[in-house]
């Protein structure tokens, strides 16, 4: 039975008003603005306003909506987001679009949230769930992250046009995959140590099912989906596995919680051959880590490796830019940064840096 601080803790689960994905889902971006109000903000970058720029006004105009544009300049700065506003200082906004990659919706977020105004999101790739999140990220003119802010509700909608995303780069859905794929062992192991969620709660049962269902997803639809970007044509297993990256994945995290294959990240970052790999790539590496970590089968290690094989996940820091073993110097330096990561705390056990030293050898040295 739960123990009385179970029973007396809030569970919360949050999540965007509305989800709508599927080929030419574009087009419904002016209805949906029109719900929040007369007057949209687009926030995108040069290519991105290029793309798709067009086809928002367009929608928007024929809901009776109109849209003013803010060109994104690709960082997002405390100097960036304060710019970004002033561009519509004089002007009434109701909602603000964000469109584009991770950081350009993340940028949109920073504005809507500064004015204090709804959200759209309208992810042109899928190589990440921040379109679904309450949360932006916020980096120093140096490039350094400055920390993880939180709007105070999630988006209004997110958009997603499949046709846009079978058209992006195969490698960009493989961190969308990435990210995804730890999401049913992360949010196990916060509710094995009683982490708090992205609501500052207990997680739900729903956030356990979701991310079980994310899992079986991306199993069983990434092959068919990867073909679809390979032909640049949107099929049901693209389909199925964008809902599984984008919306599935979004909601486990927020409200099941992250454990040490995001907290990996910190490590990844702290040696410049790794770095700049994408985020997802790097977690899908850091879930490799974590179930070393949980003493997980040979058998099941195995599988999982098959399947990273067949999608082409990375299975080694080689894979993430190395070009030659990791010397003990830099699995070390992985090792400790990694310790720096909030998230850490979400495990069964308390994790030393030998702990993690072992297991990057241990993954290492897999044949």
């Amino acid at each position: 039975m739960p123990n009385s601080t179970e029973l007396n803790s809030n569970r919360v689960f949050g999540a965007p008003l509305r989800y709508i994905q599927g080929p030419g889902a574009l087009n419904e971006i002016g209805g949906v603005a029109s719900l929040a109000g007369k007057n949209a903000l687009l926030v995108a970058d040069q290519f991105v306003l290029d793309l798709i720029g067009g086809a928002i006004t367009e929608s928007c105009r024929r809901s009776e909506v109109s849209v003013q544009t803010a060109l994104f300049n690709g960082e997002i700065t405390p100097a960036e987001i304060e710019r970004l506003c002033s561009v519509v200082s004089a002007s009434p906004v109701d909602v603000v679009i964000a469109a584009g990659g991770g950081k350009g919706i993340d940028a949109g977020k920073a504005v809507s949230h500064h004015l204090n105004v709804e959200v759209i999101t309208l992810p042109t790739i899928a190589s990440n769930d921040a379109p679904t999140s309450k949360i932006f990220v916020v980096y120093a003119e140096d490039h350094r992250l400055l920390g993880v802010q939180h709007m105070t509700r999630n988006p209004l909608a997110v958009v997603v046009d499949t046709g846009l995303i079978a058209g992006a780069p195969k490698k960009l859905l493989l961190a969308g995959i990435g990210d995804a794929i730890s999401k049913k062992f992360e949010v196990a192991q916060c509710f094995k140590a009683g982490a708090k969620t992205m609501y500052g709660a207990r997680g739900t049962l729903a956030a356990n099912a979701l991310a079980e269902l994310c899992y079986t997803t991306l199993l069983e639809s990434s092959q068919g989906a990867i073909e679809a970007v390979e032909q640049k044509q949107p099929n049901a297993s693209l389909e199925a596995l964008v809902e599984a990256t984008v919306l599935l994945s979004g909601l486990c995290f927020e409200n099941g919680g992250l454990s040490i294959a995001h907290a990996m990240t910190r490590g990844l970052t702290a040696i410049p051959e790794t770095a700049h790999e994408l985020h997802g790539l790097q977690v899908a590496y850091g879930l490799l880590i974590q179930l070393q970590l949980e003493n997980r089968s040979a058998g099941f290690i195995r599988e999982l490796r098959q399947f990273y094989a067949q999608t082409g996940l990375p299975q080694s820091l080689r894979d993430l830019g190395l070009e030659q073993a990791a010397t003990p110097e830099q699995i070390k330096t992985i090792a400790t940064q990694t310790l720096t990561a909030p998230y850490i705390a979400n495990f069964e056990r308390s994790l030393e840096p030998a702990d993690f030293v072992a297991a990057i050898e241990a993954v290492e040295s897999y044949v």
